[in-house]
């Protein structure tokens, strides 16, 4: 039986996801709270990746909260830059695989075509250029199992996300106001973990780009949230403009998921079926 250890996999949205799809194929999953391991401490996660025999090491930690990473650029720098390069000499040492995990952030959101893996980055927050940084510190150590996915726009069952809080806003208000000109690639976390294991299981490395297929507004996706669940509130479209946010988000960051579907044969499901399977079930979380 393999195992696997999920940073992240206790409380996070995609890391709950990973555990559930490992625990389902048959691995044992290991994910260890910050009161079982210190990530920074190298040597405490090498003699934790031996004694869990360890074949892979998921990292879905990360400092996500983008306008507030524009006030705590240390602290964001340290998660998204620092950790990727601890965990990344930990593996070396050990012998061990690593999926990290990245954002459609890095990029500038200048295009009007899907990015490719291969597109150059130009991130325009503190979240982005951290999480770039991350990237680069773990290529540059040029690890034989090292597999990068850049992702976006997640939701999925077990914790909030932009979905579940548009659906508990939309029960009790009649109208709610969402920006329409940012453009991006909605992704369902157990599809997200499922071609996660797809790759991992072709040997997969180097950087993909992964979510469900097709392209939405946040205005789209709430709207489409919001006649799933046949809430009566109406979502308004408004411009970036008339909320404005303190770190500037790329307008549009769709995914170009082609080398994904090259390597392994699996075309992703368009987020609107995604997001009716979320809507219309209810997935049992890890406790």
């Amino acid at each position: 039986m393999k195992s696997a250890v999920v940073l992240g996999g206790k409380t996070g949205l995609l890391g709950q996801a990973l555990c559930m799809a490992l625990s389902r194929r048959g691995w044992t999953v290991n994910a260890p709270g910050r009161d079982e391991l210190d990530l920074f401490e190298r040597p405490a996660v090498e003699e934790y990746l031996a004694r869990t025999e360890a074949a892979v090491v998921f990292n879905t930690v990360a400092y996500t909260k983008v306008d507030q990473a524009e006030d705590e650029p240390a602290e964001a720098s340290r998660l998204n830059r620092q950790l990727p390069l601890v965990l990344g000499k930990a593996v070396r040492n050990a012998g061990v695989a690593l999926v990290h995990y990245s954002t459609d952030f890095v990029f500038n959101g200048r295009k009007t075509s899907p990015y490719a893996p291969g597109d150059q980055p130009a991130p325009g927050s503190v979240y982005g250029q951290t999480k770039l940084q991350g990237e680069r510190e773990l290529l540059a150590l040029d690890l034989p199992s090292l597999l990068i996915i850049r992702t976006s726009w997640l939701f999925g069952p077990c914790k909030t996300n932009f979905v579940t809080r548009i659906l508990e806003l939309a029960a009790t208000r009649p109208e709610l106001s969402v920006v329409h000109d940012q453009i991006g690639s909605p992704s369902y976390t157990p599809d997200l973990a499922a071609g996660s294991l797809a790759l991992l299981d072709k040997g997969a490395t180097g950087i993909f780009h992964l979510a469900n297929a097709g392209q939405a507004s946040w205005c789209e996706l709430a709207t489409e949230a919001v006649r799933g669940a046949d809430l009566a509130c109406r979502i308004k479209p408004i411009p970036s403009s008339e909320y404005p946010q303190k770190a500037c988000r790329p307008a549009y960051s769709v995914l170009d998921l082609s080398a994904f579907t090259a390597v392994t044969g699996i075309a992703p499901r368009p987020w609107l079926q995604a997001l009716r399977e979320f809507l219309f079930s209810r997935e049992d979380c890890l406790s």
